[in-house]
């Protein structure tokens, strides 16, 4: 059988064929989104989405991130449906109603994510021995997102105002909440906000269901490192 060749972009139809040559398994759009897999629509400027192109730039890959878009995505959709994004800054924007849409071949797969995938479906992680389970504290790095992390890893996962509630800069659930410290760049939105104690939080207070919440930290890369403490913090509570 002729071993097919993994495109710098590809399609979803080419990384579905090579991730099934490579496992032996067949691939679906569905299983590449709750595998992980992050998609992107590349994005020639236009006035209509002048809010997505910082100065010039005049193509860019918009990462499709929200939960609802990739939902559309997975349930076997001809299109493409963004309406939360990152625009060229790295910043998260949601997409003036009722959103962009372009055809279901516009949609592209980085080289680097899917063999990074790959690698992880090859080689996983061992399971946790009793030392493993011993507490970590966290590195510095890894204490916190930001506002605009925030808004992009739980997106569409319940009908709560988080950004009003991270624009106060004080903790979302009394006292300090999920929030961490003030990042280092300062300013009215620069805190810092616990992933964890955050989705418990919307599950506790505001009633957002349990399952919006490890599908978030099972397909969003922001939360891939919080990933570990989410599993642990849920088989603790046997959830």
């Amino acid at each position: 059988m002729t071993s097919l060749s993994l495109p710098y972009r590809a399609t979803a139809t080419e990384a579905c064929a090579w991730l099934a040559q490579q496992t032996g398994t067949p691939w679906t759009l569905a299983r590449l989104l709750d595998q992980g897999g992050l998609p992107f629509v590349w994005l020639d400027y236009s006035v209509a989405w002048a809010e997505l192109f910082h100065d010039g730039v005049t193509r860019y890959a918009a990462p499709v991130v929200f939960i609802g878009d990739k939902q559309h995505l997975a349930s076997g959709a001809r299109d493409v449906w963004l309406r939360f994004t990152r625009d060229s800054g790295n910043i998260a924007i949601e997409l003036t109603a009722p959103g962009l849409r372009v055809p279901l071949d516009g949609l592209h797969f980085q080289e680097r994510d899917l063999l990074r995938l790959l690698k992880e479906l090859q080689h996983p992680q061992p399971a946790d021995t009793e030392a493993d389970k011993t507490p970590v504290i966290l590195p510095s790095a890894l204490k916190g997102l930001g506002r605009e992390q925030i808004l992009i890893a739980f997106a569409g996962v319940g009908k709560v105002d988080l950004d009003k509630g991270m624009a106060s800069g004080v903790g979302i659930f009394g006292d300090d909440g999920a929030r961490v410290r003030k990042n280092s760049r300062g300013g009215k939105n620069s805190h810092l906000w616990h992933p964890v104690t955050l989705a418990f939080g919307l599950h506790d207070v505001h009633r957002v269901p349990m399952a919006h919440l490890k599908k978030a930290f099972a397909t969003q890369p922001l939360l891939r490192e919080w990933k570990a403490d989410w599993l642990e913090s849920l088989r603790l509570l046997g959830e």
